[in-house]
């Protein structure tokens, strides 16, 4: 990790203080399975502390308190949306349940493709965009060098950082992020920290 942080500081000095400000690399990661897919889901365009109340209560809500395929098939739609999840997240949940059993979303497959076919295969599913294939990419399959350039939180760090009057465009972040890579996960992981004193979802 040294050899990559001494990589992002002497490409950027911007980024080089803040890296020096904040310390250590320390991403905190989940397991690349169904389950982060669909804890993913559920935080989508909600704040933190409201979804992880509504995540955990699914959990409750499954069969043995373990989400998977099944134990979501198993579940009665009205019975998640008790839980708190929107008619539009059951139905993405379902729709990755259904698929994850079929074998569609090979789970266990995925840590051997390439970043754009994990993306390829994720989005396929219904309600799952880049930015959700994205986010797995980083905390799930610990790919070193994505770069989610629409992430608010990276275009809000950024315009803070470097003092810019609007926020960049996601074209505007993949320009400025040239010397960023190949380590692209990590400079992210500095800028939502310096956001919010911490990374991820």
């Amino acid at each position: 990790m040294r050899e990559v942080l001494l990589h992002l500081s002497s490409g950027d000095p911007v980024l080089a203080r803040l890296i020096d400000r904040i310390g250590p690399y320390a991403m905190d990661y989940l397991e690349p399975d169904f389950e982060t897919l669909v804890r993913s889901i559920t935080f989508q365009q909600l704040s933190g502390k409201v979804a992880r109340v509504i995540f955990q209560r699914l959990v409750a809500a499954a069969a043995n308190g373990r989400l998977t395929p099944e134990s979501v098939l198993q579940l009665r739609p009205r019975k998640m949306r008790a839980v708190g999840l929107s008619q539009q997240k059951v139905a993405y949940i379902r729709d990755l349940a259904r698929r994850a059993r079929s074998g569609e979303v090979d789970f266990a497959a995925l840590p051997a493709f390439e970043d754009e076919a994990v993306c390829q295969a994720l989005t396929a599913v219904k309600g799952i965009g880049v930015w959700t294939a994205q986010m797995f990419l980083i905390f799930a399959l610990r790919r070193p060098d994505v770069l989610p350039s629409a992430d608010l939180g990276i275009r809000a760090a950024i315009r803070k950082l470097y003092g810019l009057a609007e926020l960049p465009t996601p074209s505007q972040v993949e320009e400025l992020a040239r010397p960023w890579r190949p380590f692209a996960t990590v400079a992210s992981w500095y800028l939502w920290r310096s956001l919010e004193g911490q990374a991820g979802l």
